[in-house]
């Protein structure tokens, strides 16, 4: 029986297989088990109330030297503390085959967590799926490391997708923190961990030449008519573009001027009362008259769902030069174009606030159940009547002002 004084990596590599396996051995019990297959297993033999009993810590170099020292060490003081290293390690070994794989903890989490809270929840999948799965899918959630959250995001900033591994990391650290809250795991592996990429906010907004030119260049734009009369509806109603392009026509009622965008489709989860200008209603009968039967206003022509949300993006960033903007404008830009000029016509904040659907935190609002539809209402027809005196060719027709 083969023994060396101390197990170094050099000399577990250079441990050849033979025909039959052997064992080579260090002391106070620890060795290493040699097959005819070349496999190394870390072992440990002892006397635990007079009994003969032997473990293996795992095998190299899945468990390295400096570890399989550690364990080793770890045992002598079980056993001198009269504890049986052999039932520790079992109850280890039971607890961790029995814990949640990475995959399985995107499962809970988009059952449990993301498919009830968040409006978005196919991105959180989407995104876990893509960069997440393929890379950690099979590691226990309680086995991974800082390291592998900051290798997770590298590979995502390495494709050149700055802006992609910030929402990427956002979502991991969310999921992560689900699996601590729900005992899956006691520390998030995200802790110190900083987004990949600072992020400018955004503060672009168009003036009042900028909007004259975007709402006569929209019907030149190289863009579905759908997708045209859905970014004009943004900015006539300032509703987030989620909320527009996802808006059922059972939500509206023309005839009262009210659109009632339900709490499961809204970003704060309360359901938020939308009146509509003439304006607004003169787009939605155009919006109807495409739509057809469907019961989306903006239907997707490849199937039974609504136009996906990167094909309004993809399509105004490629009309831009069209709109004749130094800066180029995203469509959550129309929003705050909206909010910012209808404060500017004298409308409160808190009434715009109320028409973005904003999350009041104040003691006050916890006891503020007004509606403030005739506030909204009255706001975003002073806003409609805006943008129609800025574009006379809108058109709005005396019957639907009556």
């Amino acid at each position: 029986m083969a023994k060396i004084t101390k197990f170094t990596d050099r000399q577990i590599k250079n441990l050849k297989p033979k025909e039959v396996r052997y064992e080579v051995w260090e002391g106070n019990g620890f060795g290493v088990r040699v097959s005819p297959t070349g496999t190394k297993s870390w072992i440990f033999v002892y006397h635990y109330q007079s009994r003969p009993r032997r473990i293996t810590f795992g095998k190299y170099p899945g468990i390295s030297v400096a570890d399989a020292h550690a364990a080793h060490g770890k045992s002598l003081s079980d056993l001198q503390k009269g504890i049986d290293p052999g039932d520790v390690l079992v109850t280890h070994n039971k607890d961790h085959r029995s814990s949640l794989t990475v995959k399985e903890l995107i499962h809970e989490y988009l059952e449990k967590w993301s498919k009830q809270r968040k409006r978005s929840w196919k991105e959180d999948e989407r995104m876990l799926l893509k960069d997440v799965l393929p890379v950690l899918g099979n590691y226990k959630a309680r086995d991974i490391k800082k390291r592998d959250i900051i290798c997770l995001l590298d590979n995502v900033l390495n494709r050149g997708s700055a802006i992609a591994a910030n929402r990427l990391f956002a979502v991991v650290r969310r999921m992560f923190n689900f699996a601590v809250e729900r005992d899956i795991i006691e520390i998030t592996p995200c802790y110190g961990v900083k987004a990949p990429t600072k992020e400018n906010r955004r503060d672009r907004l168009l003036n009042e030449s900028e909007i004259k030119v975007f709402l006569s260049q929209l019907a030149n734009a190289n863009m579905s008519e759908l997708v045209r009369l859905a970014l004009k509806l943004q900015l006539i109603t300032a509703q987030r573009k989620g909320e527009i392009i996802t808006a059922e026509w059972e939500e509206l009622d023309l005839h009262n001027k009210r659109w009632i965008i339900p709490a499961h489709k809204s970003k704060n989860g309360n359901s938020h009362l939308v009146p509509l200008s003439d304006l607004a209603i003169t787009t939605l009968k155009e919006i109807k008259a495409l739509s057809g039967k469907s019961n989306w206003l903006f239907p997707s022509p490849r199937g039974k769902t609504h136009i996906r949300s990167t094909a309004v993006d993809q399509a105004l960033r490629k009309n831009m030069q069209k709109f004749e903007t130094a800066k180029a404008f995203t469509p959550h830009d129309l929003r705050r174009t909206a909010a910012s000029h209808m404060t500017a016509l004298g409308i409160s904040r808190l009434v715009v606030s109320k028409i973005l659907n904003h999350v009041e935190r104040s003691v006050t609002a916890i006891y503020d159940r007004h509606t403030y539809e005739k506030e909204k209402r009255e706001a975003l027809h002073s806003w409609g009547e805006y943008l129609t005196s800025s574009l006379p060719n809108l058109g709005v027709s005396d019957d639907q002002k009556n």
